[in-house]
């Protein structure tokens, strides 16, 4: 059963040595699923058998065993344990993801979220006993407004994505409430994947802006399509292709002539914090991805946060709940749309943001100053034109002159040799490195995205610039097939991807045993 949809298991020479009686290899063990590892009558902690209680359920009864494994507590550590070391992270290497900034999370920031006084604060608790927190709410988003130059801003949403979706709620209030509801969103063909799709599900019909020969937004094309339905452009500054928008002023000015709102996707921020303040450039909202820009943990699903800035147009509508201060000093947190918040287009969650995530991203901020935020931003864009420079020549970047915190390669390198992105990523996993993003943005062919951060070393940076051109001398000799099986060293070799995706197994099912619970 172990092997049940995973036809990959490393074997033989070619997966690095010999067999071995067990499976393992050292201290890659190979490791069961938790269902596999059921031990019948096996417990972590002994408990007296319940009272009789009555049945809530009335006729529901169920069927059988819900067919949880049987385990003790070492093998429950254990199973998880190893599972974990075969995770790639930040804190293992090198995390190279364009787009996704996998910077360094200092522990300090760690340190500082698990105070008692933080990390045991329940979102009901009576206000007067959690006015520290709202003090440190109501600081970061001091500083959030400080460094984008923006009069208002927006903390409850979780995520990037949820940033996005309420930067245009409140567009959309704003517009309704001029009588002026509109029906198109302008989005670049570079953007994240969220920009039209956050745009899309709010009703509005999106229409494409093409990229010019220089990665950046067609100004032309954008005021050819800018029209009196349109409610806003999208756009992300820096670019996706790792670029800044060189013309943003003048689009900003086409787009607020036409009676719009310019939305601002701030997932690369880290590019140009204490360098540019959006609100400067004609910025109406923008979200700040505080798990990206101010190094609090993320991938895998979250947690996130991703407060909203916003202009003074939109600063009404922002949604609740929303920290003011009292005329006594103390501190309160508005959650309903009453006196400053009549406008409020209403709330987006339950309670009032990533707790977690504010703690991390002010002490990020409080222990790097004003300067070391600005110097950071400076050290990503630096390092970003460190693996430019050095893996030009080897490799093809996709347009010329430097680029900002992430560099942009195509395809054009492997031209001729069969070698693909993908085949060329799986073999990086072997030298130790989580791939570059693949395939994005859709602007350039066959696009490998690399966004070093301002976390990494020269020397680390030299010996990825060194691993990265050998390999592209190694494609370049001919040996496609050996890029074409790799990985070879992982606890799982290459999946069949389009078998994957017709004929996915989601679900473990045991040959015997509780096979009626399982279904």
């Amino acid at each position: 059963m172990n092997r049940q949809g995973r036809p990959t298991r490393p074997s033989g020479a070619g997966a690095g040595g010999a067999e071995t009686f067990t499976g393992n290899r050292a201290l890659m063990i190979e490791e069961a699923l938790i269902f596999e590892q059921d031990n019948p009558g096996a417990t972590g902690v002994d408990l007296a058998p319940p009272a009789t209680a009555k049945r809530r359920l009335g006729p529901v009864k169920p069927r059988g065993a819900i067919g949880l494994p049987q385990l003790s507590e070492p093998q429950v550590v254990r199973h998880y344990t190893r599972l974990s070391q075969k995770n790639m992270g930040i804190d293992s290497a090198l995390y190279p993801l364009g787009s996704c900034t996998m910077k360094h999370n200092p522990r300090l920031n760690e340190k500082m979220a698990r105070l008692p006084g933080f990390a045991d604060l329940h979102p009901m608790q009576p206000e007067s006993t959690v006015q520290g927190a709202l003090e440190l709410i109501d600081e970061l988003a001091r500083w959030l407004k400080l460094l984008t130059g923006m009069p208002a801003v927006a903390m409850t949403p979780g995520a990037g994505a949820h940033g996005e979706m309420c930067g245009m709620m409140a567009i959309r209030s704003a517009l309704e409430a001029k009588g002026d509801p509109r029906s198109r969103v302008l989005v670049p063909e570079s953007a994240h994947g969220t920009n039209p799709a956050t745009a899309a599900a709010l009703g509005y019909t999106v229409d494409s802006i093409p990229a010019n020969d220089r990665g950046r937004v067609d100004l032309a094309a954008l005021k050819e399509k800018l029209g009196p339905d349109v409610a806003a452009v999208m756009l992300t500054n820096p670019n996706t292709c790792g670029l800044f928008e060189d013309e943003i002023v003048e689009i900003a000015e086409a787009v607020h002539a036409a009676g719009a709102f310019f939305y601002c996707d701030g997932a690369n921020f880290n590019a140009i914090v204490g360098r540019v303040r959006p609100g400067d450039l004609g910025v109406d909202a923008m979200h700040i991805n505080l798990h990206k820009t101010f190094s609090t943990p993320h991938g895998g699903g979250g947690p996130g946060a991703g407060p909203v800035v916003l202009s003074e147009a939109l600063a009404p509508f922002a949604p609740v709940p929303t920290v003011v201060r009292r005329p006594d000093g103390a501190l309160h947190l508005v959650e309903h749309i009453e006196g400053g918040q009549a406008r409020s287009f209403g709330r987006m969650k339950g309670f009032h943001g990533q707790m977690g995530m504010f703690v991390r991203a002010l002490a990020y901020m409080l222990s790097h100053g004003a300067d070391g935020l600005k110097q950071a931003s400076e050290d990503a864009v630096l390092n970003a034109n460190y693996v430019m420079a050095g893996l030009s020549g080897a490799m093809t970047p996709s347009f010329e002159g430097p680029c900002m915190h992430e560099a942009l390669f195509d395809d054009g390198f492997l031209k001729g040799t069969d070698v693909s992105t993908l085949d060329f990523a799986k073999a990086m996993i072997d030298e130790g490195y989580h791939p570059m993003t693949m395939y994005f943005p859709l602007v350039v062919h066959g696009a490998m995205l690399i966004e070093p951060t301002e976390s990494e070393s020269k020397a680390t940076l030299d010996e990825f610039v060194k691993t990265l051109r050998a390999l592209a001398d190694r494609a370049k000799a001919g040996d496609a097939d050996y890029f074409r099986g790799a990985p070879y060293h992982t606890p799982r070799r290459r999946l069949d991807e389009t078998a994957a995706a017709r004929k996915p197994i989601l679900r473990w099912r045991p040959e015997t045993g509780m096979q009626e619970a399982a279904e």
